[in-house]
């Protein structure tokens, strides 16, 4: 029986076009993209895979957009100051504990520069977007997050769009106030979280080694 894809070669070249413009942007411009574009964002993003057996089919994804100059983005980015200073304190710590981890310093060192002035994501851009995923057992929602925010890169690149991982909205959902003001029970759900807005510049496309090179057919 010969199997036919629902899908044509320029179906497939547009998505190897896209994978292979995907970047991350750090640098936006300060013209708002429309609503309806964010939404089809979130859209794929709630199209992405999520651990139906271990959340027992429960309400599994939200998403929380801020846009830039709102007063509870503000909030956010002050919640998220706190969060990278409790993270390199915590660091600190830890080093002072053990002094053979002397690789962490430098990232203590990152994470201090953040705490001062401010998270890169969260007020820099035009909207910053966090994703919630319901924990469960067993405890698998930070990879259901990355499928989530793999899809919603996707789609925003495809829709001209920058992206920025925010990776330290991970952390923030360990604190009870951000949660508050997301609405959501502290301790239930994991969180992620992104910057998009139209890029400064283009990018160029994302170089990788040839597949063959990384590949080993085991018999």
């Amino acid at each position: 029986m010969t199997h036919v894809s629902p899908f044509t070669q320029r179906d497939n070249a547009i998505l190897d076009r896209i994978l292979e413009s995907r970047r991350s942007v750090r640098s936006f411009a300060q013209e708002i993209p429309p609503k309806e574009d964010i939404m089809k964002i979130i859209r794929a993003g709630l199209l992405a895979p999520y651990a139906a057996q271990a959340v027992a089919g429960q309400d599994f994804r939200r998403f929380f957009v801020f846009q830039e100059g709102s007063p509870q983005l503000a909030h956010v980015a002050a919640l998220g100051k706190r969060q990278v200073k409790r993270m390199a304190e915590q660091l600190r710590d830890d080093l002072a504990a053990n002094p053979s981890e002397h690789q962490a310093a430098g990232f203590v060192k990152r994470l201090e520069r953040l705490a001062e002035m401010g998270v890169p994501g969260i007020g820099t851009a035009p909207y910053y977007i966090v994703v919630a995923e319901r924990r469960g057992i067993p405890p698998v929602e930070q990879q259901s997050l990355a499928h989530c925010l793999e899809n919603m890169w996707l789609k925003a690149t495809a829709l001209g769009l920058g992206f920025q991982l925010v990776s330290a909205t991970a952390q923030m959902g360990q604190d009870s106030e951000f949660c508050s003001l997301l609405g959501i029970p502290h301790g239930e759900f994991g969180t992620n979280g992104c910057a998009i807005g139209y890029p400064m510049k283009r990018l160029p496309p994302v170089e990788r080694p040839d597949a063959r090179e990384v590949t080993k057919w085991i018999d």
